[in-house]
């Protein structure tokens, strides 16, 4: 079974607002706790299909780790995903919008590739040590970049 990890936060925020800054990629470095760059490598901006090139830093000392990522779903205002593929495999990403009373629930869900060799021996103990919190370090900061800026 592959490694996984969700987290979920409550934006005060309307799915519209959270939305400008979910489903735009190249967005996504501005409430990263790691700094990386993406650009647009073919198709239209934020649309199924559209693949990009992100360049950033990745466990455990690699400042110039690229990934090659494609969009796979948009529901605007509801689902943005993506896969993002390196040396290591395909990660699956997934960002689920909800309105709630306080503004709007986002769920972030990401799926590890099956990991082979020392990766595979690696993961369970480096998952909940420098991914998990990864991840809900990175739910915060999305939802401080739209509550600023709302």
């Amino acid at each position: 079974m592959a490694t996984q990890g969700t987290a979920t936060v409550t934006v005060n925020a309307t799915p519209e607002v959270v939305w400008s800054c979910v489903a735009d990629i190249t967005r996504h470095s501005e409430w990263s706790p790691k700094p990386y760059r993406v650009e647009l490598v073919s198709g239209e901006p934020n649309t199924v299909g559209s693949r990009y090139r992100s360049v950033g830093w990745a466990p455990p000392n690699d400042h110039n780790h690229v990934n090659d990522v494609e969009i796979t779903g948009v529901s605007p205002m509801t689902r943005f995903a993506l896969a993002g593929s390196d040396d290591s495999g395909t990660y699956t990403n997934t960002f689920d919008l909800r309105p709630v009373a306080d503004g709007t629930e986002v769920t972030y869900r990401i799926v590890f590739p099956e990991m082979k060799g020392l990766g595979a021996v690696l993961l369970p103990f480096l998952f909940p040590i420098i991914a998990k919190p990864g991840i809900n370090k990175r739910m915060r900061l999305l939802k401080q970049k739209v509550e600023s800026v709302g």
